[in-house]
């Protein structure tokens, strides 16, 4: 069992375990990337999280 929080990336719950006991996805660690003023894919990070946001309120609607 892992001592980090983790969470779904499908249903937002959060839980220990590597995998969610809900809906049965792999879970993702909810710790940011390291930061780096020097962060040469920063550019290309920001626009896939926004496609990621644009996406899930598509798919909501």
């Amino acid at each position: 069992m892992s001592t980090e929080i983790l969470r779904c990336p499908e249903c937002d719950a959060y839980t220990l375990q590597k995998e969610c006991s809900k809906c049965k996805v792999k879970t993702l660690t909810t710790k940011p990337a390291k930061y780096s003023p020097e962060d040469p894919y920063g550019k290309y990070r920001r626009m896939a999280k926004k496609d990621e946001k644009e996406e899930k309120k598509t798919t909501k609607n």
